[in-house]
C-alpha cells in the first residue's frame, strides 16, 4: 500500500513538473522584443515622421549645447526645476537610476530642461547635477530662453497638453520622460514618477539600441 501511494505521488509530481515546464516555455507571453518600438508624433506635410527640432541651451558647465552634441545618440529628455518639492525629486531620482544603468554606455545620453530657467542658473544647475552624480558629458541639465524651452516641451517633445507662450505667467510642469532615437524621433513616453514605467524605459532603451544596430 505504501508503495502504491508513493508511486501515485511520484506520478502527480512528474505531471505537475511537466505542466510547469510547458507553461513556462510555451504559454509565457512573448513580449514585443521582436517588434520595433513605435514612432510617436504626427507626420509632417511631406510624409516624414515627427522629429525633435534643433535647439541651443546652456548646460551646468556653462557650455552651449545643441543637437550636434546628441548626434547619433539615443537620449532621454525631461522637464524639471531645482526647487520643486513635488514630483521633481522623484523624477530626478528615477532618471538617475536610468543614468546609472547606462553609465558605461556612451551611446545613451540624458537631457533635463529647467522650466524655471531664470532661477536655475548655471551654478544652481551644477550643484543639482552634482547631487545626482551626473557626468556633464552624458547628462546635461540645461537653462535657456523660457519661450524656447516651453515651445519644445509642448511642440517637440509633446510632454505637456497645456497652452501658453512661455511668458512670465506661463508654467509647464510634467512628469514625463521622452525616449529619442538617433534620428531625433520620439520612440517612447514614460511616467517618470512610476518605477514600473521607468523599468519599461530601461528595457526599451536596450531594445532600441539593438534595433539601431541591425
Amino acid at each position: 500500500m505504501f508503495k502504491s501511494i508513493f508511486v501515485r505521488y511520484l506520478l502527480v509530481g512528474i505531471a505537475a513538473f511537466g505542466f510547469i515546464f510547458y507553461a513556462y516555455y510555451y504559454m509565457k507571453p512573448s513580449g514585443n522584443n521582436d517588434k520595433p518600438l513605435p514612432v510617436y508624433g504626427p507626420m509632417t506635410a511631406d510624409g516624414q515622421p515627427h522629429r525633435i527640432s534643433d535647439f541651443s541651451f546652456t548646460d551646468q558647465t556653462g557650455k552651449r549645447i545643441s543637437q550636434k552634441d546628441f548626434e547619433g545618440k539615443i537620449y532621454v529628455s525631461d522637464f524639471f526645476y531645482t526647487t520643486c518639492q513635488g514630483i521633481c525629486p522623484v523624477m530626478s531620482g528615477q532618471m538617475q537610476r536610468v543614468y546609472e544603468y547606462f553609465k558605461s554606455d556612451p551611446e545613451v545620453m540624458f537631457l533635463s530642461h529647467s522650466v524655471k530657467p531664470l532661477e536655475d542658473s548655471v551654478p544652481v544647475l551644477r550643484a543639482y547635477a552634482e547631487r545626482h552624480d551626473a557626468d556633464p558629458s552624458r547628462w546635461h541639465f540645461v537653462t535657456g530662453e523660457k519661450t524656447d524651452i516651453y515651445r519644445m516641451a509642448r511642440q517637440d517633445y509633446m510632454s505637456s497638453v497645456s497652452e501658453g507662450n512661455g511668458g512670465p505667467e506661463d508654467f509647464v510642469h510634467t512628469q514625463f520622460f521622452t525616449l529619442v532615437d538617433s534620428q531625433k524621433r520620439i520612440r517612447g513616453v514614460y511616467d517618470g514618477t512610476d518605477s514600473t514605467d521607468v523599468n519599461k524605459l530601461i528595457q526599451d532603451i536596450t531594445q532600441l539600441e539593438k534595433e539601431e544596430k541591425e
